[in-house]
């Protein structure tokens, strides 16, 4: 049996994702497999899609913010994954459903920073002060596992089923809406499949991103001014197939839609 090594993981996440295929779990087969070593993964896949694809990173990602999620997974508190610049798409297009693997769509609310969000002690009001504005949003996850199923420590590793994001053109200070009333209703080919609220992520949007920024501050990292945060999915995930058309539409902050295609 072939030793399984970081920098083997790494190496098939990327190629997973690079030719459409899919992985078997591989965390339980890890020796002393653990959250820090899955988050040292990230960092190294991330670090290699960024020198292989020529890209930066744009932003980050909340996962696993519902209890319902966090319960269905086992685990007590969310994930973080890393937005990369080649993952934006843009609003009102519709794009190729050829790079995805069973790619699954969810409504977000994302924030865009005006500075830097350092410390160890962030609190969400001083989330909201580094707000320059919020944006609907839209996130395509898809993780490289067979049948979209793992261990979180497996879905840490691929970059928390970081896929694509596209981000809407309403912009609006955070002050301005209620981030635990304000709701959604979210659409797919004209149908409504879900309505939420934005306190369906963690209580308010502004409370997940500031349990991220103390958590990658642990490892010597931070939100940038100009980087934009997934704060966390409002909805459940609804699968995609060609053909799609989704729409979100936020209580004060307008509609965003989307839809996607066979072939390029």
């Amino acid at each position: 049996m072939e030793t399984i090594t970081m920098e083997s993981v790494v190496q098939d996440l990327f190629e997973a994702e690079k030719d459409v295929k899919t992985l078997p779990q591989f965390a339980n087969e890890y020796p002393g497999m653990d959250e820090n070593t899955a988050y040292d993964i990230q960092e190294k896949l991330v670090q290699k899609k960024c020198e292989e694809e020529n890209t930066t990173v744009s932003g980050w990602k909340l996962g696993l913010t519902s209890k319902a999620k966090q319960q269905m997974m086992g685990v007590h508190e969310p994930s973080y994954g890393v937005l990369l610049k080649n993952m934006s798409l843009n609003e009102g297009e519709s794009h190729s459903l050829t790079p995805f693997i069973h790619a699954k769509l969810e409504p977000e609310l994302a924030f865009v920073f005006k500075k830097d969000v350092q410390g160890s002690f962030i609190t969400p009001a001083q989330i909201m002060d580094a707000t320059d504005y919020v944006v609907p949003a839209f996130e395509v996850i898809d993780s490289r596992f067979e049948a979209f199923k793992f261990t979180l420590h497996d879905a840490i590793a691929d970059n928390s089923s970081s896929s694509r994001y596209i981000l809407g053109n309403q912009f609006i200070s955070p002050e301005k809406i209620d981030l635990q009333l304000t709701g959604i209703v979210f659409r797919k080919n004209g149908e409504v499949v879900a309505t939420s609220t934005l306190a369906a992520v963690m209580g308010n949007p502004a409370v997940a991103i500031a349990w991220m920024a103390n958590k990658i501050a642990k490892r010597n990292q931070f939100i940038r001014k100009g980087q934009v945060v997934l704060s966390g999915a409002i909805t459940q995930a609804v699968h995609i197939s060609p053909g799609d058309h989704f729409t979100a539409t936020f209580d004060g902050l307008g509609m965003i839609n989307t839809s996607f295609r066979l072939g390029e």
